[in-house]
């Protein structure tokens, strides 16, 4: 059963303050750069089930356990002070402290509709998150091409841990479609509005 390694455009928005061609142009530019290697392989049914069953214990999505195996077998391999390893690393701690300051918040009765907002604003407030960050999206050297994709790819990815981490489901209007908000300030730029089942 093939498995792909895809990364989703989490592209949020809520009314949206820009002119609908300029911001329509701003989410292709967005999906454009997060869009990541593919990567599709084969996966016997019982090995997929298997893998399945650890990712849901682990509180994760397929793809992000995968990635996580692989990053794993990278940190393992290769000497703690190489570029990748240190952004690696420091891309799992800021993943990490969302998913632990999402579930606080929400323990906290904190969860609205602006949760993945309130949570990224809340974690950048500690220094060292944003070092963290910084070093996960930009390390040593990284092109500022490859940097900005870093940072869309890593943004998308807190989002989505965070919804997950309280078991939130995306916010949709009336036709359907998934609600996003925009911000001028802080480390995201747009965010996808949150709701949980009654």
């Amino acid at each position: 059963m093939p498995v792909k390694a895809k990364t989703k455009s989490e592209v949020p928005s809520e009314p949206v303050k820009t002119s609908a061609p300029r911001a329509g142009r701003r989410a292709a530019t967005l999906k454009r750069l997060a869009k990541a290697t593919n990567v599709t392989f084969t996966l016997e049914p019982a090995v997929r089930r298997h893998i399945e069953g650890q990712a849901k214990a682990a509180g994760m999505d397929l793809t992000h356990f995968m990635q996580k195996l692989v990053e794993t077998h990278i940190l393992s391999t290769v000497p703690a002070d190489d570029p990748l390893a240190m952004r690696l690393q420091a891309k799992r701690d800021v993943i990490d402290l969302i998913v632990a300051r999402a579930r606080a918040m929400d323990a906290a009765g904190q969860f609205d509709e602006h949760f993945i907002l309130n949570v990224v604003t809340e974690a950048a407030k500690d220094p060292g998150f944003v070092q963290r960050y910084q070093m996960a999206t930009t390390g040593e050297g990284l092109p500022d091409r490859v940097a900005q994709r870093a940072r869309v790819s890593l943004n998308q990815q807190m989002g989505r841990l965070a919804k997950s981490a309280v078991r939130a489901k995306s916010k949709r209007n009336d036709s359907g479609k998934i609600m996003r908000a925009q911000t001028s300030d802080g480390l995201i730029a747009t965010y996808t509005l949150l709701t949980k089942p009654g």
